[in-house]
C-alpha cells in the first residue's frame, strides 16, 4: 500500500518548514549569507541536519528560498509607497526615501540581498527581483507621463537605470568594510546624503515637474 500524508501531517510539516525559512532568515539578518548553514541552522531549529534536507535540497535552495522571503517584503514596501494617493513625482521622491531608509534600518539584510557573493539559484533569484522592482518604477513613470508630470520616451529602460543607480549608490555605505569604519553618525549622515542624490537625480533626469 502506497503511503499518503495525512492532513495534520501535511500541516505540520509545512509549519516546521516556515519556522525553518524564519529562523534562516534571521541568521541571514545577523551575519549574511555567508553565515547560513545547514549545521547552524539545524542546531538553531533543534532538528537532525538530515531533517532539513526533507524540506530543502541544499543550502543553495534554501537561501534562494530566505532570499525570495526578504526581497518580497521589500518589493510589496515599495508598491505600498507607490499605490497611495498623491503625484507621481510625490511617490517617487517617497518610494526611494521609504527604500534607502528600510535599507538602513537592516544593513547587514540590505547588503545581503543588493550585492553579498551568492549561490548561483540566489543569484537567479536577484535578477529576477531587480525585474520586479523596475516594473514598479516603470509604473510610476508611466502614469508620470500620461498626468504630465515627466518626460519618458522608455519608462521601461529608464526604470532598470533608476534600480541600477540605488543599488549602486547603496552598496558602498552597505558594505561590511564601511559599516565597520563609520560610527553611527556618520552612516545616519550617509542614509541623508544617498537619499536626497537619489531624489536629485531621479527627478531631474525625468524634467519632473508638479501641478498645482
Amino acid at each position: 500500500m502506497a503511503y499518503r500524508q495525512t492532513p495534520e501531517r501535511l500541516a505540520r510539516d509545512q509549519a516546521q518548514r516556515l519556522h525553518i525559512l524564519q529562523l534562516a532568515h534571521a541568521q541571514v539578518v545577523e551575519g549574511g549569507f555567508a553565515q547560513l548553514t545547514m549545521q547552524r541552522l539545524a542546531k538553531a531549529a533543534d532538528i537532525a541536519t538530515g531533517t532539513l534536507y526533507r524540506h530543502f535540497s541544499g543550502k543553495g535552495e534554501l537561501a534562494a528560498e530566505v532570499f525570495c522571503m526578504a526581497s518580497q517584503r521589500e518589493v510589496d514596501a515599495l508598491k505600498e509607497v507607490f499605490a497611495a494617493q498623491g503625484s507621481a513625482v510625490q511617490r517617487l521622491r517617497q518610494g526611494v526615501e521609504r527604500f534607502a531608509a528600510r535599507a538602513w534600518d537592516s544593513r547587514q539584510l540590505a547588503w545581503a540581498l543588493i550585492a553579498e557573493p551568492v549561490d548561483p539559484q540566489v543569484e537567479e533569484q536577484r535578477l529576477r527581483y531587480r525585474e520586479a522592482y523596475a516594473e514598479l518604477f516603470a509604473q510610476v513613470l508611466r502614469e508620470g507621463c500620461a498626468a504630465g508630470e515627466f518626460s519618458v520616451q522608455y519608462p521601461h529602460l529608464v526604470a532598470a537605470c533608476f534600480v541600477g543607480a540605488i543599488s549602486e549608490v547603496l552598496v558602498g555605505p552597505l558594505s561590511p568594510q564601511a559599516r565597520a569604519q563609520r560610527s553611527e553618525h556618520e552612516v545616519d549622515d550617509d542614509l541623508k546624503r544617498v537619499r536626497a542624490t537619489l531624489v536629485e537625480l531621479f527627478l531631474g533626469a525625468l524634467g519632473a515637474r508638479e501641478h498645482a
